[in-house]
């Protein structure tokens, strides 16, 4: 089915702003947990359920990422070299930019202030170093990770685009089927189905899931109750999940792509888009010139930007922020971190020439 260009829509800018957070409120939370880990010998604790909550609720980030891709590319009219060309140099030309930025600031502050990025400074090391930085394997970087997914998922997308432009949604609904189908077996229940489903996985199905939830027309799927249920639900069941098979020694984590995940995100997305027919009547939302939009739009612009700098500010400030109060010490890292991130972002987006690598769309 064949969707017409349309203009900035701000739920899935906003969509965007959350996907950044929660990918931060999530690495904050893997710093953290260790602080409260023995509150469950006890009983959970109410800090002890936070630091799940942030840990696996809140795992929907880059699931987030992965729909806004397909609700946002899936569908239109352009060619493999347009699409290629297009998206390509937007993710790459800001991966290579941060990461010799970075990855030279890690060196330097290892070098004079005894950081724990690199620990030998000859130039085998230092290379060794930066080609971890770009793998995603060294210390503060394992972030990086997501550039390679979507850089295989940006190839994969226009066989898909081909398939979905003469295509009506209720056979992108038969693709869906089989891919909550793998969510549950392959990464809930980490069992193997006795028909293999795995060409199925995520994150393509995540992006086919984007397009098909944005144009879909079904009553239940645009009900914003029905939106609301399924996200409570979800959500409950994964801390139920998660305090259940967790002990005083270890944390459960649920996989980003499983059956209970899934259904979160795509509750949470529902939400934002049929958010106004719950009829609130929110100045600060509707108002296009207020400063909630305002930054919620700023947040989405740099967000690409955001996700490959803030793992070294989250390093940081590990090292020099005290410990204190476990939910205090959470919040102002999370907001130091984001802020962080955002001011750099800001700053730099203004310098003419370096505004174009840094990954503000």
């Amino acid at each position: 089915m064949a969707v017409s260009k349309s203009k900035r829509i701000f739920y899935l800018d906003a969509l965007r702003a959350v996907a950044i957070l929660t990918v931060i409120a999530v690495h904050v939370y893997a710093v953290t947990r260790v602080q409260v880990m023995a509150d469950f010998a006890t009983g959970p604790s109410l800090r002890w359920l936070f630091s799940q909550f942030t840990g696996n609720n809140l795992r929907i980030g880059v699931d987030l990422f992965l729909m806004l891709a397909g609700a946002l590319s899936l569908g239109r009219e352009w060619s493999i070299k347009e699409f290629l060309g297009k998206r390509i140099p937007r993710i790459v030309e800001p991966f290579v930019f941060w990461g010799l930025v970075t990855g030279a600031i890690a060196v330097i502050i290892s070098y004079y202030f005894g950081y724990k990025f690199i620990f030998a400074f000859d130039i085998n090391s230092i290379l060794h170093f930066f080609y971890g930085v770009f793998m995603s394997t060294s210390p503060g970087f394992s972030p990086y990770w997501f550039f390679w997914m979507i850089l295989g998922t940006y190839l994969i997308m226009p066989i898909f685009n081909k398939w979905l432009l003469h295509s009506e949604l209720e056979e992108a609904e038969y693709f869906l089927v089989f891919w909550l189908i793998t969510a549950l077996f392959d990464f809930t229940l980490n069992i193997d189905f006795p028909i293999k489903l795995t060409y199925f996985v995520s994150p393509i199905g995540l992006v086919v899931a984007g397009y098909y939830l944005r144009h879909t027309q079904r009553k239940i799927l645009n009900n914003p109750y029905f939106a609301l249920a399924l996200t409570l639900l979800s959500a409950i069941l994964i801390m139920v999940i998660v305090t259940y098979f967790s002990t005083p020694i270890k944390f459960h984590t649920i996989n980003r792509y499983s059956l209970p995940i899934t259904l979160e995100v795509i509750g949470v997305f529902l939400l934002f888009k049929n958010f106004n027919k719950f009829g609130f009547n929110l100045g600060f939302i509707k108002n296009e010139n207020s400063l909630f939009r305002r930054f919620t739009s700023l947040v989405a612009k740099y967000s690409y930007g955001i996700y490959l700098i803030q793992g070294l500010f989250l390093c940081i400030y590990l090292k020099i922020l005290p410990i204190g109060e476990y939910f205090s010490y959470w919040f102002i890292f999370f907001l130091l971190v984001v802020f962080s991130s955002m001011i750099t972002m800001h700053v730099l987006n203004k310098v003419k020439y370096v505004n174009r690598f840094i990954g503000a769309k």
